[in-house]
């Protein structure tokens, strides 16, 4: 008898921040194949006899590839065990849950996908910034900082700058030159606010706040690295009186203002 494989997304960061339906996949599976970013108090939630299984990417640089996590999902569940792939945030927003679920079924393996809070939403919020709001922001993207230096993406640059209100960058702190340059060339005011959200939703989170004629050096100062979600547009002005997560839970951190 075949098992099942779950894609389920962990969230953010803060480890209360799974969905109940996520949780309760954890619990009962017999194998666990988790991510670097996935909060490691969510593998109490594992049976005692379930098998855990690291795959943790660090830029550069795989513990394990993804064709080998993608096997290891159709491997286990042939033996017919109740496999869950945990990922951090949500399997479908860059996190390659949907080649892993190709993978499923291509091989005639039952999945199903559990979303989560992707860190757009969820580091964005922490740090007391809507991604929408009725008089700030009407549209919002999701990007990955990746693209920044492919050529090929330079149209889609334009059109970020133009015709969206809030612009949400995964994975791009180490291509932040590149993000601003992009931004600035096809029109973005040099006054537009940004923000770095670094370990976002957890107590070592931290926020840079500034404007794409700042930012960078307000980074370098306050030494900011990955992880950490870039949000670009006017909602970033909020943080100053919304910040509510750094200011409660954390005030021997600071919060670098622009």
């Amino acid at each position: 008898m075949v098992g099942k494989v779950y894609l389920v997304g962990a969230g953010p960061g803060d480890p209360d921040l799974i969905t109940v339906k996520g949780l309760r996949r954890l619990e009962s599976a017999d194998v666990i194949l988790y991510d670097r970013l996935v909060n490691p108090e969510l593998l109490n939630y594992a049976k005692k006899d379930a098998q855990l299984v690291y795959c943790g990417k660090l830029p550069h640089y795989h513990t394990m590839k993804q064709e080998t996590i993608n096997r290891f999902l159709v491997k286990y569940a042939k033996k017919g065990l109740q496999v869950v792939r945990l990922k951090g945030g949500d399997p479908f927003v860059f996190g390659r849950g949907g080649e892993e679920a190709e993978e499923c079924a291509k091989h005639d393996v039952p999945f199903e996908v559990v979303p989560g809070i992707t860190a757009g939403i969820g580091a964005a919020a922490y740090a007391g910034i809507p991604v929408t709001h009725r008089t700030l922001s009407k549209s919002f993207a999701f990007v990955t900082g990746h693209q920044a230096g492919d050529k090929e993406a330079e149209h889609q640059w334009a059109n970020l700058a133009q015709a969206v209100d809030t612009i949400c960058v995964y994975m791009g702190v180490s291509q932040l030159p590149n993000i601003l340059r992009h931004l600035l060339e096809h029109g973005k005011s040099p006054k537009t606010p940004i923000a770095l959200v670094h370990w976002g939703t957890l107590n070592e989170q931290r926020t840079v706040v500034g404007t794409l004629a700042n930012i960078e050096r307000k980074v370098t100062e306050a030494n900011i690295s990955n992880p950490s979600m870039i949000v670009i547009g006017e909602v970033v002005k909020l943080h100053e009186k919304l910040h509510w997560f750094e200011e409660e839970i954390v005030p021997h951190l600071p919060v670098v203002h622009g």
